[in-house]
């Protein structure tokens, strides 16, 4: 009987972990990045990492909005956006505004390899804590203060049905698939996005400006559905739109005489008194009119 053969190496390498992973470590002389694992184990999302990695690789004066990160990455413009204000809440990403010298006001980006103020509170885990004596741990605990809850926000109560939408909102809604055939809803995600549409609409905004600014640069893959997208858009409330000016006073209109019968032939002439009307007072007065020939 033959023997059972294997592809395995036979011995580990000495020194090796006996699980997890093992690194095949390579000296770089170009083309490579030096990151903190601060930032690269940094617990939270995956995305958050990448992009911050792909940011710290870019040359100075690379752009680094939204729509060029959307160009790279795979990913929509929601994690995008929520990824680049994790940074900026951990002190990695930095906006300020800063006057040219030719005296125009724009904002610069800037990106720390450490965070600003102190350690990221979500970087790599620190290490066990040193197990304290018995009579420590006998000892009373003193309670933790509890967190005060933080303020809820004012939210408008969401319609129970479709049928109790503002049936604008709802029209403005199921309209955007002739736009793009991508962006469609449910009855339960248009009952949940009217609301807000319908602050749009009263706060003046036309339903086609509504449209375009819900339509307008939509990611080519969508990794989420088309509702989280909107939602996320719509998250701003307009401003309202400025009362509309007042229309100027026009002129008074000059008193028009009313009808009076003339003593003479009884025709009916406009004149503030009685009288005679005009062809009457002519041929009283020997210029009788000539008839128009």
């Amino acid at each position: 009987m033959a023997d059972p053969q294997s592809n395995a190496r036979l011995r580990a390498d000495a020194g090796a972990p006996t699980s997890g992973v093992i690194h095949v470590r390579t000296r770089l002389t170009a083309d490579f990045t030096v990151l903190s694992n601060a930032l690269v184990q940094r617990r939270g999302s995956a995305v958050t990492v990448g992009v911050a990695a792909y940011i710290s690789s870019l040359p100075d004066g690379s752009p680094v909005s939204i729509a060029a990160l959307c160009e790279h990455f795979s990913e929509g413009e929601i994690l995008i956006s929520r990824a680049l204000r994790e940074l900026e809440a951990a002190g990695y990403l930095e906006r300020r505004r800063e006057r040219t010298p030719t005296g125009q006001v724009r904002t610069r980006t800037y990106f720390h390899d450490l965070p600003r103020g102190g350690a990221d509170p979500d970087g790599p885990p620190k290490p066990p804590r040193p197990r304290k004596s018995p009579a420590a741990d006998n000892a009373t605990p003193t309670p933790e203060r509890a967190p005060e809850p933080a303020p809820a926000r004012d939210q408008p109560q969401n319609p129970a049905s479709l049928s109790e939408a503002d049936p604008r909102a709802v029209a403005v809604l199921a309209s955007l698939r002739r736009v793009d055939p991508r962006l469609v809803l449910t009855e339960q995600e248009a009952v949940r996005l009217a609301p807000a549409v319908a602050r749009w609409l009263a706060a003046g905004v036309a339903p086609q400006q509504i449209t375009a600014q819900l339509t307008a640069g939509l990611p080519h893959h969508f990794l989420t559905r088309p509702a989280r997208i909107l939602a996320y858009r719509l998250r701003e409330t307009p401003l309202p739109a400025p009362p509309p000016r007042p229309l100027p006073e026009s002129a008074p209109r000059p008193a028009v005489p009313p009808f009076q019968t003339c003593d003479g032939c009884e025709r009916a002439f406009r004149a503030p008194e009685p009288g005679h009307c005009r062809e009457c007072r002519s041929r009283k007065a020997g210029h009788p009119l000539r008839a128009a020939s």
